[in-house]
């Protein structure tokens, strides 16, 4: 699949130049997050913004945090976990996709998984990672 990039590159820059950060951000929180465009099988943002939800896994300070993109599609095997957050909608956390991102990526807070989920997906993402 061919990709175009000049779509994104100008929010990237945006994004960074703004350095504009949520206050606060924690684990178990869902967020709508500029992804971007990206390069392979890595996982995209959607629509104009090129925005996706993600779970955050772990925060670093209030600048940083390991997160793990979520999708609505239904998809099964030892990479994905389906859930049902707060969010209105069974989401389906993609841990072969966990990645770090700036805290300026997160647009704003969308939800928040239950802890029972957390738990279970922390230990299927560090199965995946064979941590």
């Amino acid at each position: 699949m061919k990709k175009d990039y000049t779509s994104w590159s100008p929010i990237k820059a945006r994004i960074h130049n703004a350095a504009k950060r949520p206050v606060g951000f924690y684990k178990r929180e869902i967020w709508i997050c500029s992804i971007g465009e990206n390069i392979g099988f890595e996982e995209d943002g959607k629509g104009e913004r090129f925005v996706r939800p993600v779970l955050i896994m772990r925060n670093f300070g209030n600048r940083f945090c390991f997160t793990v993109p979520l999708s609505t599609t239904t998809k099964r095997g030892k990479y994905y976990h389906p859930f049902n957050a707060d969010t209105g909608k069974t989401s389906v956390a993609l841990l072969s996709q966990a990645k770090a991102v700036d805290a300026a990526r997160l647009r704003r807070k969308i939800g928040m998984a239950s802890k029972e989920d957390f738990a279970v997906i922390k230990k299927k993402l560090a199965e995946v990672l064979e941590l």
